[in-house]
């Protein structure tokens, strides 16, 4: 059997395949207004309409590549200042320090370790939309797994997976419910209660599944390297900052709107002042830096690539097609029926849409006019918005987080989806029975 295609050639194949459909689908567009205030283009609903615009060239194709990368400069810039700010550490011998202590401390009780774990990042996941930033952490995490004897897709689970299930699942995410309430004309936050009912659920149904796939997937403990007692006062001072550094970036989130460029100088910041209390020097310390930035930078590149997929999609005018097509058929279906289809439909747009939040700006104003009319309450057209489109994000090929996460991991593709398709299909089941106790007990 030849190899599966890796991550690179899966990417490029996906946005050639784009480029193509830019010929088959027929060209669309509904008409938008800009709000001044925000920004923000919004949808007029029953404004769909064909139209004869040019077809992408070869070379807008081959363009599509680098405009792409630039256009997720940014993100690219977190990854890369995180994961040099990580190698850092790691070389001060306070993450063995730190992980050598916590694994002694959970010697025996792996499956404490394995809900504390996937409860952070479920956590954040629910509060800041965690994603593109654990992709510097993964190797860390791959260490702090080995030692507990999971293999490496119990830890993809515990983290990417639980920040995904966390994301979906959340009564509070500002990047799917916030966005989607507030295109829909709903107070935010409203209907929390419901919402973390289902997400405790789910997440208790996750670690269960977890729990029973790694008793029965265990692999040889890696123990941690010794630490030399002389740099333990260094490396508590190391983790005592970085601890520090992710408070101050989470509450920077939540409270001071920072986006990606605020975390990452904090974390640039915490990268220097690690290697200076480590004693590596300003020169050794810049070297790290460089090497740090070697480790990430294929990670990068595939995160990248994927945002030239969505880039060539829109260029070509069909985005707003596939749309129409996915959500017209609605308005014949029983309110019930009509929620669980939408969140399917949302699923199957994420795939050339990964960005979820500009999802939410692209459908919402045309699903809510047309929940009102089949009798689904506005607060459930959102239900179906985030739990369908944001647990896509465990499969979704164009997801630049998931692919730069088994690049790191070294994952095929195909292995992974293998393996989360089956839970994967049970969180979509439990999202689908809240859509349809939501429409019983009238959800508003």
């Amino acid at each position: 059997m030849k190899k599966f295609p890796n991550a690179f050639v899966i990417i490029i194949g996906v946005a050639f395949l784009a480029w193509a459909l830019t010929y088959l689908i027929p060209q669309g567009s509904y008409q938008r207004t800009v709000n001044e205030e925000s920004g923000v283009a919004r949808v007029i609903n029953d404004s769909y309409q064909t139209i004869d615009a040019e077809y992408l060239s070869p070379f807008d194709f081959l363009l599509a590549i680098p405009e792409g990368i630039a256009g997720r400069a940014e993100t690219i810039v977190l990854i890369l200042l995180i994961g040099g700010c990580f190698y850092i550490i790691e070389k001060t011998g306070a993450l063995n320090q730190g992980l050598g202590k916590l694994v002694s401390l959970l010697e025996g009780k792996e499956v404490l370790a394995l809900i504390i774990v996937s409860a952070l990042f479920a956590a954040g996941g629910a509060t800041i939309g965690l994603q593109e930033e654990i992709v510097a952490m993964i190797p860390i995490l791959l260490l702090f797994g080995r030692s507990l004897g999971y293999n490496t897709l119990a830890t993809l689970c515990m983290s990417y997976g639980s920040a995904v299930l966390g994301s979906a699942f959340s009564p509070s995410n500002p990047f799917a419910v916030i966005i989607a309430q507030k295109e829909a004309g709903i107070p935010l936050l409203s209907g929390s209660e419901l919402r973390l009912v289902v997400m405790l659920v789910a997440f208790t149904i996750w670690i269960l599944y977890l729990i029973r796939y790694t008793q029965k997937n265990k692999i040889e403990k890696v123990e941690m390297p010794p630490v030399e007692k002389s740099s333990s006062i260094r490396g508590q001072i190391i983790l005592t900052l970085l601890c520090v550094t992710f408070g101050v970036v989470i509450y920077g989130v939540l409270n001071m709107d920072w986006g990606f460029n605020e975390m990452s100088a904090c974390f640039f910041g915490l990268g220097i002042a690690s290697g200076l209390v480590g004693k590596l020097g300003v020169n050794e310390t810049g070297e790290m830096y460089i090497a740090g930035f070697r480790e990430m930078i294929f990670a990068c590149i595939i995160l990248g690539l994927a945002n030239s997929i969505s880039l060539i999609l829109k260029q070509g005018m069909i985005i707003d097609t596939v749309v129409y097509g996915l959500f017209g058929p609605l308005q014949y279906l029983s309110p019930a029926v009509s929620g669980v289809v939408m969140m399917i439909s949302q699923s199957l747009l994420h795939f050339p849409l990964p960005s979820y939040s500009g999802q939410a700006v692209l459908t919402m104003p045309i699903l809510v006019p047309l929940s009102d009319l089949i009798g689904l309450s506005r607060q459930t057209c959102v239900l179906a918005f985030q739990y369908g489109a944001v647990l896509a994000d465990f499969i979704t090929p164009t997801n630049g987080a998931l692919m730069a996460v088994l690049a790191v991991c070294n994952v095929p593709y195909n292995k992974w989806v293998k393996f989360i398709f089956k839970p994967l299909l049970l969180l979509l089941a439990i999202g689908a029975m809240a859509i349809v106790i939501a429409v019983s007990i009238g959800y508003a």
